[in-house]
């Protein structure tokens, strides 16, 4: 691992000397883009971070969320991007061991897990269909063995992450507030490492994800180890219960070059280490490679002398690994000595803080002329569109992916993977729904609106199941910062997604960046990925069986507004037009009237459009619970004059469907009429066929079944047929 000339240049003016090499590679590591933000940190500013809700504690890995009664629920996310498209299985696995340990880190108990997958083209590309495969059973492996549900998630397949992949994964824990870590250090006290031994898998980790990917550099990705994850999970909860933590931190991108610079700094103290006492997989380990080895299922502890011993037979009991590392001196140095000689004496202040960069934005020169249609070949049978729709990897059924999850292990979840958003039980009476989005394809057209789409979309998802959006959580994938067109769009999203969480008052408890997303083909599509929370007080909304002469009703407006979207890129093979625009009077609107109504409790249930339009959203309802509908699209709210393919497949945003009993007809509509709220009712619910209606022609008519059995096994026959 290396520093660019400048860096070195300032590193050797803050220390007054040549570095030695072993600190050279623990500023290397903690200077990475990885570790330090040193593109982004600047700008993320501009998100807000505090809210009602949110709880502040110094050195938190992950965001804590007040939800009433003495409790909190805490939520972070991680990515493995480059080490999952190098070894999929093992890149994705220890991308859930990471975020886990971040949530352990505040002391909370981890309660689920989240993943949002991108490959390339798996209909035609082998290559991703391995990476695919591989990196859904890590997930599934690491996180069934730990026994916690992966309840939600998202996966998205486009040409643009070609031989290549990206992997995030978030975590939600819950505990009491009492029990949150509260970060400090005294000096004398003593610093622990906890866990799996120290070797030589994921060496320069943090700087391989640094760059753009051009060699498979398999030494840089990390060994997984789910069972020894299992018992640091329980044995640092039983330390936490007896008060033994003073401070901890997960040992993630840098090894121990950051975790003790990181929690030195933090705590405003200095700290001298030994690698002599590191417990290490093997025996003639350099310094170096100790110091900078990302080797998984590893805590930092910092703890006193008193309280040593009994955190000492926690682990013996527990069977993990747990050394004397180190203790905390009053210098704010970090000191790394081997035996009695120093190899690394530094101030933690600049080791931890990297020069952060001022990066040139350009507007990208294809943004000049993406927005302009061309003359798309007419659809002459709907019915077999809406069904090529069904089948499409962006749209079918997950439950090839979902399928080999655990999701109920834990007995919190209340609403399961394959809904709008999930839904866990809370230990105070109330109920937590999460859900995480993307969609790059938007965000390639136009990276504000797209991001703030994004944000919506899984706002809208959230509010479908009963909860009031609380907090986010955002990761922004991007290509080569150095490049001013793809930092412009990295710009652009961010202020999309802060203008949206101030306008709607949803605070940023934690993200990612990860930037140099790119291979020999080229940069990824701006990926932002968010997730949100949203809080149930008493009942949230379990989608119930729809039945003969139930009714449909649109709330939010249908646009012109095609780019991006499914049709578009999937029937048309386009790429182009105008990206969906989120107006956000109208969307504050409608989430109020949803939330009202559900609350009311007049819906069977509520589902939001998003990919593939109101065509495949209506399918999904009818294929959920096998019946037909009959839908008229003149009654749909939207711009004048829509073409039929429009009115379909138009991904205008802010629309839900709501379906209910006729009888409860009249209240929601007095509600929607009181919130002066953009609504129609546009059909029913009624035999066994998919029906479409525009004046007097019939526009769609597809038999339930069928769309059912292409949408369940169209994945699935991909995956294991090709």
């Amino acid at each position: 691992m290396s520093l660019e000339p400048q860096e070195l240049s300032n590193l050797k003016s803050k220390i007054g000397r040549d570095p030695t090499p072993t600190e050279l590679q623990i500023v290397a590591a903690e200077w990475s883009e990885h570790c330090s933000y040193k593109s982004s940190k600047k700008h993320l500013k501009i998100l807000p971070m505090t809210g009602p809700l949110v709880i502040n504690e110094k050195g938190y890995d992950s965001g804590v969320l007040d939800v009433g009664d003495g409790y909190v629920v805490t939520a972070h996310i991680e990515s493995h991007n480059h080490p999952s498209a190098v070894e999929p299985y093992g890149g994705a696995a220890t991308g859930v061991g990471g975020v886990i340990r971040d949530i352990l880190s505040a002391g909370t108990r981890p309660i689920a897990i989240f993943d949002g997958l991108r490959f390339g083209n798996i209909e035609k590309d082998q290559q991703a269909r391995w990476l695919f495969k591989n990196a859904v059973s890590g997930i599934a492996d690491y996180g069934n063995c730990l026994g916690i549900p992966t309840v939600g998630g998202e996966v998205e397949f486009d040409e643009c992450y070609k031989n290549y992949a990206l992997v995030d994964v978030a975590a939600i824990g819950f505990g009491k507030k009492e029990n949150l870590i509260k970060n400090h250090a005294n000096v004398g006290d003593v610093v622990v490492l906890l866990g799996g031994s120290t070797g030589r898998d994921g060496i320069g980790g943090s700087q391989f994800a640094s760059d753009a990917l051009e060699s498979e550099d398999r030494s840089a990705v990390q060994i997984p180890d789910p069972f020894i994850e299992k018992l640091i999970i329980e044995a640092i909860l039983e330390a936490r219960n007896q008060n033994l933590i003073h401070a901890m931190k997960d040992l993630g991108g840098g090894g121990l070059s950051c975790a003790i610079s990181e929690t030195a700094d933090a705590m405003e103290v200095g700290i001298e280490m030994n690698v002599d006492k590191v417990h290490t997989r093997e025996s003639d380990m350099h310094t170096d490679e100790i110091m900078v080895s990302e080797s998984q299922e590893r805590m930092l502890i910092v703890t006193d002398n008193a309280k040593l011993k009994k955190l000492q037979h926690i682990c013996k009991k527990f069977r993990i690994g747990c050394s004397v590392i180190g203790r905390v001196k009053s210098d704010n140095k970090m000191r790394v000595k081997k035996g009695n000689k120093t190899f690394a004496d530094l101030p933690t202040q600049v080791v931890a803080n990297a020069t952060l960069l001022d990066l040139p934005s350009k507007k990208p020169e294809y943004l000049k002329t993406i927005e302009t249609e061309k003359n798309l070949k007419p659809i002459s049978n709907y019915s077999k569109t809406l069904l090529k729709l069904l089948s499409a990897p962006n749209i079918a059924s997950k439950i090839w992916v979902y399928g080999q999850y655990d999701h109920e292990v834990g007995i919190r979840t209340v609403v399961k993977p394959g809904c709008d958003a999930a839904v866990l039980r809370l230990d105070n009476g109330k109920f937590l729904a999460a859900k995480i989005d993307g969609n790059p394809k938007h965000c390639y057209l136009n990276p504000r609106d797209g991001a703030i789409g994004c944000f919506e979309e899984a706002c809208r998802n959230v509010v479908c199941t009963g909860a009031k959006p609380i907090g986010m959580l955002d990761h922004l994938q991007f290509g080569n910062p150095k490049d001013p067109e793809i930092f412009w769009t990295f710009l652009e999203s961010l202020k999309g997604l802060a203008d949206f969480a101030k306008e709607f008052k949803i605070p940023c408890v934690g993200g990612k960046v990860s930037l140099y997303n790119e291979t020999g083909d080229g940069p990824i599509k701006p990926t932002p990925l968010i997730g949100v929370l949203g809080l149930i007080d008493k009942n949230p909304l379990i989608p119930k069986t729809l039945s003969d002469d139930d009714c449909l009703v649109i709330i939010g407006d249908t646009k012109d507004e095609m780019g991006g979207s499914e049709y578009f890129e999937y029937i048309h093979k386009f790429v182009g037009g105008k990206c969906p625009k989120v107006d956000f009077t109208s969307s504050k609107t409608n989430m109020k009237s949803v939330l009202k109504i559900i609350k009311d409790k007049l819906v069977k249930s509520a589902h939001d459009c998003s990919k593939g339009g109101l065509a495949i959203a209506v399918s999904e309802m009818c294929m959920t619970s096998q019946i037909g509908c009959q839908i008229n699209l003149e009654k749909i709210p939207s711009d004048k004059k829509m073409d039929v393919d429009r009115l379909l497949f138009s991904e205008s945003h802010s629309r839900y469907l709501v379906a209910c009993e006729e009888k409860n007809l009249g209240k929601i509509k007095k509600i929607l009429e009181k919130n002066k709220t953009s609504f129609a009712v546009i059909g029913k619910f009624t035999g066994d066929s998919i029906q479409f209606s525009h004046k007097i022609s019939s526009i769609v008519d597809l038999r339930v079944d069928k769309a059912q059995k292409t949408w369940i096994n169209s994945l699935r026959d991909l995956m294991l047929h090709g």
